[in-house]
């Protein structure tokens, strides 16, 4: 028998999560949390095997609490249960050590489903995360292989598009004439397929 922690602060959402654990066969429910910061305190004794955990928790987030679990109890595994479908939050939740990411409108079956396949060392996504996750994945890759097309002026002159600034103060700052600046933009919205300053700048992410 696997044993289970909630942590969840809408009562509601935390009774029915309770009530699917235990009216299974390999689950137990053994406590309750409303708040990260409780859960931080009862969880590490109480020792949970998995952790069905919100996202959207008063004071610290359900992913800061994650990486503090993880940080106390190593062999926990969490699953985020949440509203929440953007990928920002999945992946916040991933590399904060989540096993699995959940939304709240799961049916009872989905969720069992779910924290079995994460005992057995899998991730468990509804269909639609895994599908957001994929989508993601291949946007960033996208952007990632375009951006690499661009020269190294390119890139200097984007980050100072990105930065605000126009194509005169582009042209002083480089010491370009503007007319080249223009050229070089024209070849920019080529390659990256956008068509103003503005998708230009939103798909250029400075490298650290």
């Amino acid at each position: 028998m696997t044993k289970v922690a909630i942590v969840e602060d809408n009562k509601t959402t935390r009774e029915g999560l309770k009530t699917i654990i235990n009216l299974s066969d390999d689950f137990r429910c053994i406590c309750t949390c409303s708040t990260a910061e409780e859960a931080l305190k009862v969880l590490p004794k109480a020792e949970p095997e998995l952790v069905l955990m919100d996202i959207q928790l008063p004071n610290m987030s359900g992913v800061d609490c994650v990486a503090r679990l993880k940080e106390l109890l190593p062999s926990v595994k969490a699953i985020m249960v949440t509203v929440y479908e953007d990928p920002d939050r999945i992946f916040s939740a991933l590399r904060a050590g989540a096993s699995g990411y959940l939304l709240k409108r799961s049916t009872p079956e989905e969720v069992l489903s779910a924290m079995r396949e994460v005992q057995l060392g899998g991730g468990a996504m509804t269909g639609e995360i895994a599908r957001k996750v994929i989508g993601y994945f291949r946007e960033q890759t996208t952007s990632q292989v375009q951006l690499d097309a661009l020269t190294a002026r390119e890139r200097e002159i984007l980050e100072l598009v990105v930065h605000g600034l126009s194509n005169k103060e582009i042209s002083d700052r480089l010491s370009l004439s503007v007319e080249s600046v223009r050229w070089h933009l024209k070849h920019i919205y080529q390659k990256l397929h956008v068509h103003s300053r503005t998708e230009a700048a939103l798909k250029f992410r400075p490298t650290k």
